[in-house]
């Protein structure tokens, strides 16, 4: 993908991963890994930040002989979360506008004056 992904929608992208149920780091990766080209050492590191921010907190259980770490929403974790779906709609409708050519109606703009 040309597009480079920030640390904020790759936080606003476990947290939806994390939203739909608990899981281990490694799923999440896989999960984020099928749409955007980032590496393991890029994610560990927001999981760690986000549950040094409280918004994630872990718990481990046994798999196979090992144990594996999984991660949760807390509270507010699922309350960043949903602002992030909101700044997202309203930052795809703008993005929307300008690449695919639709009607701007923020500030008055109508590009089909031009």
């Amino acid at each position: 993908m040309a597009f480079q992904i920030g640390s904020t929608m790759l936080d606003a992208c476990v947290l939806a991963i994390l939203a739909q149920g608990d899981t281990y780091g490694y799923r999440i990766t896989q999960q984020i890994r099928s749409v955007v080209d980032v590496s393991e050492s890029t994610l560990y590191p927001v999981l760690r930040r986000l549950q040094k921010d409280q918004a994630l907190e872990s718990y481990d259980r046994a798999y196979q002989g090992r144990n594996r770490r999984y991660y949760r929403l807390t509270a507010r974790g699922a309350s960043l979360y949903a602002d992030y779906k909101n700044q997202w709609k309203d930052f795809r409708q703008t993005i929307d506008q300008i690449i695919l050519g639709e009607n701007f109606t923020k500030g008055g703009i109508d590009n089909d004056q031009n």
